[in-house]
């Protein structure tokens, strides 16, 4: 028996289907949207068509922007010679928070995972490899996620890569901070002493 009514109910369907997010969840989110002023919910509808109609991916880099280029790609302090590579817009933004990195990006939008049926060919790489025929990139930097499909995305770019004579390095992965030793699974520590660094 249905308890919802029919545009309740294809509302909680819209909100399951996103990444992250179970029934219960988007049940709370629709009564929500439901429970606000219609213009506070009309301006959330207006929000996301504006943002699908005006956000497409950059020339360049593929990062997400409303303009032909992103504002990373265009600003002229950053080192154009070295590319992180990053799975998604996410990753970019959570590098670009730690103020550690000066190059510019490359966003994949997704990692190989045969799978889910993600060959090489659904994501960014050969905008990728078109950015390498460039004299200036001199080092590439894969930051793809350390699981499964962003090692087989970081292997496959590696291989991929290695003709064009540039530096191919591999973000390291560790310890978090404030993580206990004893904790950590093996994998973790193995990574952990291979990043390892002079002190």
């Amino acid at each position: 028996m249905q308890y919802n009514a029919v545009p309740l109910q294809k509302l909680i369907e819209q909100f399951e289907r996103m990444p992250g997010i179970g029934r219960k969840t988007a049940q709370r989110i629709a009564f929500y949207i439901l429970g606000l002023p219609k213009n506070e919910a009309k301006n959330i509808s207006s929000a996301i068509d504006e943002a699908c109609e005006k956000i497409h991916k950059c020339s360049l880099c593929c990062n997400l922007t409303e303009d032909e280029i992103c504002p990373i790609c265009r600003n002229d302090k950053r080192d154009h010679s070295v590319i992180c590579v990053v799975e998604d817009s996410q990753s970019l933004i959570a590098i670009e928070k730690t103020k550690e990195f000066s190059g510019v990006y490359h966003v994949l939008h997704g990692a190989i995972s045969p799978l889910d049926g993600i060959g090489p060919d659904q994501l960014s790489i050969k905008e990728l490899i078109a950015r390498l025929g460039n004299d200036d990139v001199r080092e590439i930097i894969i930051a793809t996620d350390s699981d499964i499909e962003g090692e087989a995305t970081a292997m496959y770019l590696s291989k991929l890569i290695k003709p064009f004579d540039i530096n191919i390095s591999r973000i390291a992965f560790g310890l978090p901070v404030g993580t206990d030793i004893q904790y950590a699974d093996e994998v973790t520590l193995s990574r952990a002493i291979e990043g390892r660094r002079n002190m």
